[in-house]
């Protein structure tokens, strides 16, 4: 759950409770305002907007296409927003990304890393690029927790499905951020190692106060972990909260059926703009189901 936004009051020499109190409030982790992006005039991303605060683990779900890679991308500086803004521990990540990028990282087992380098000399790339002090140490550290110690030495072009993604996260943990956005971080792990990582990552979490942005298509696992959930389709969010408030708000017993819920009635709105289109074609059926004349 997200720590407590206020200290404990205390009296610090003259200063007031309220005042001491007030002095201490955090801003978000991650902050996204109206945020869209356009690709040749067509809205991939539209009005998006929300926040994830320290200690605070948020998932955007969403069917194949809904905007979530999008807008990872233009949370990680990869993409230029076409409006809104975008701000990561108080940096505008547009202009000032630099200043950030080494207290954030990314996980995805669908992005490979170079394949002909091994195991380890990835994980000291990235080290290296990241500056992390003792990265011999921190690298041994991550194999023990993860893992991955039989196969350090083995090309990362070589490995199976389920150590790609074990790999990924251990190159995401390098530099213990502050900020960490994981995509799909247990596909292809067998259901034993899958809770394991997840109870690694809520460890992490608790002991760093890391906020996390989670992209899943495993509900059980969104139910587990995370605090809040925002459900995009067509480039918007149409849906939020607590993964039991979205349960109890459409009558479902699980996220699965919420997820289901969301994505057919965005099936259900194609079908229907693909009849409209049909009954409005010379030679279509028009709305009252005859024919139109020629």
């Amino acid at each position: 759950m997200p720590l407590a936004r206020h200290a404990d009051r205390c009296h610090t020499g003259g200063v007031s409770d309220t005042a001491a109190s007030a002095a201490v409030i955090e801003v978000p982790v991650i902050e996204v305002v109206d945020l869209a992006k356009s690709f040749d005039g067509l809205r991939a991303v539209e009005d998006v907007s929300f926040s994830v605060d320290r200690g605070q683990t948020v998932a955007l779900l969403g069917a194949n296409g809904a905007g979530k890679t999008t807008t990872i991308s233009m949370l990680l500086g990869l993409l230029l927003p076409s409006a809104g803004t975008v701000r990561v521990l108080g940096a505008d990540m547009a202009r000032h990304r630099h200043r950030v990028l080494g207290r954030i990282n990314f996980s995805s087992p669908y992005v490979d890393l170079p394949r002909r380098l091994t195991v380890s000399q990835n994980l000291r790339f990235f080290a290296k690029l990241y500056g992390v002090p003792n990265a011999d140490d921190r690298i041994r550290a991550l194999a023990k927790d993860l893992g991955l110690g039989e196969f350090l030495d083995r090309r990362s072009g070589n490995l199976s499905s389920g150590q790609k993604t074990r790999v990924s996260l251990a190159k995401a943990l390098i530099n213990q951020p502050e900020v960490l956005l994981l995509d799909e971080p247990t596909a292809s792990l067998d259901p034993d190692m899958a809770d394991w990582m997840r109870g690694y990552l809520e460890a992490y979490q608790a002991r760093t106060g890391a906020a996390i942005l989670l992209a899943s298509h495993n509900m059980a696992e969104v139910e587990r972990l995370c605090d809040q959930v925002l459900m995009m389709r067509a480039g918007r969010i149409v849906d939020r909260g607590a993964p039991s408030e979205l349960i109890a708000r459409h009558g479902r017993v699980d996220m699965e059926q919420v997820f289901l819920t969301i994505a057919r009635q965005a099936d259900g709105a194609r079908q229907a703009d693909g009849a409209r289109q049909t009954d409005d074609a010379p030679g279509g059926t028009g709305r009252a189901g005859g024919r139109t004349a020629p």
